[in-house]
């Protein structure tokens, strides 16, 4: 037993001492992505250049135990206008996820995103990270890069010598009597309460008053929803009170919905490229789609990149928006029975 004790402290003590050494001692060590496609342009015609960035890694502590928990850091140098996101894998075989962390700072001329993903490996020996895909989007168009993976040795949780030496293990001990509270009295006593309350609250459903049926006022047409929406939003002038990135939030919202509505597809849960992948699949008569381009491009630099908005940017993508109902907007036909039972329902409030 005491063999034991002292195999168990020993193997602590070389743990912690690994762990920070390795922690003051890792430096960040450039990486060479790869670019999986050449970019999606977003104004529809061929892939723009795109800004010069770099990335470099590290693994914190680069020594780790079986099972114990460890740091991947990455970390992206780019151009202000840039922004990283990580896609990660749905399997890792030797690894488990426990938490992702992103950070953005933005400098005078360039900015530094940092992603940390803590895992824990199950496989002993140097073991290499699974590579990690991200999604950068920039002005004029996107990518998807991937970044390789380091390398991180796992050893065993056992110190080298337990095969040769063994441990020491206890004996079986005989049969102890262990007394045992019973609370089969406090069960029943608290089951009976609960019929008791469902029986009173049966009783006074059933002689709850009822309600007289009002008739609902039927659901505006999508154009003349989104008016009001567009008209409510243009009163409140939130760009011409200094709140340009509250605007295009509200703005963008209100667009994704009617094209969503308007087209029968979920935009609001879809990123930038994905909302034109799925309106090119579909049959859109007088959409415009460059402006809609532009719009979407401008909003996302206020909203993600912090750009500025002056009112007048403001004032034409508003006015887009208006533009937008008028030239795609056609009523739809009276549905069938069976049909309006599966519509979708509004996403414009």
């Amino acid at each position: 037993m005491r063999r034991l004790l002292l195999f168990v402290l020993l193997g602590g003590l070389a743990a912690c001492g690994r762990s920070a050494g390795s922690e003051s001692g890792a430096d960040l060590q450039p990486l060479t992505a790869e670019v999986l496609d050449g970019g999606v342009a977003l104004d529809g015609g061929a892939s723009a250049e795109m800004g010069p960035w770099e990335v470099s890694g590290r693994v914190l502590p680069p020594q780790v135990m079986l099972g114990e928990t460890f740091t991947y850091e990455l970390v992206f140098t780019h151009a202000k206008d840039q922004r990283f996101e990580l896609a990660m894998p749905k399997e890792l075989e030797e690894f488990e996820v426990l938490e992702q962390t992103r950070q953005r700072q933005d400098g005078p001329e360039r900015s530094t995103t940092t992603f940390q993903v803590k895992l824990s490996a199950f496989s002993l020996g140097t073991v290499k990270l699974p590579e990690l895909r991200f999604e950068l989007y920039a002005p004029a168009a996107t990518q998807l890069v991937a970044v390789p993976g380091l390398e991180v040795e796992v050893t065993p949780t056992l110190p080298q010598s337990a095969d040769s030496e063994g441990a020491e293990l206890l004996d079986y001990q005989p049969p102890t009597e262990i007394p045992i509270r019973s609370w089969l009295l406090v069960w029943v006593l608290l089951g009976l309460l609960a019929a008791g309350l469902l029986v009173f609250a049966g009783v006074k459903w059933l002689r709850r008053p009822r309600a007289h049926a009002v008739a609902s006022k039927p659901l505006a047409p999508l154009d003349v929803r989104t008016r009001q929406a567009l008209d409510t939003l243009k009163a409140e002038n939130l760009h011409g009170r200094g709140h340009a990135k509250d605007f295009y939030f509200r703005l963008s919202e209100i667009v994704r919905g009617y094209l969503g509505e308007r087209y029968g597809f979920e935009a609001l849960e879809c990123t930038s490229p994905e909302l034109f992948a799925s309106l090119r699949k579909l049959r859109t008569p007088g959409l415009p789609e460059d402006k809609l381009m532009r719009f979407v491009s401008e909003s996302d630099m206020v909203k993600y990149a912090r750009a500025e908005a002056p009112p007048e940017s403001c004032e034409a993508s508003l006015a887009f928006g208006y533009e937008l109902v008028e030239k795609t907007y056609s009523p739809p036909a009276p549905p069938t029975p069976e049909s309006s039972a599966n519509a979708p329902g509004p996403r414009v409030p």
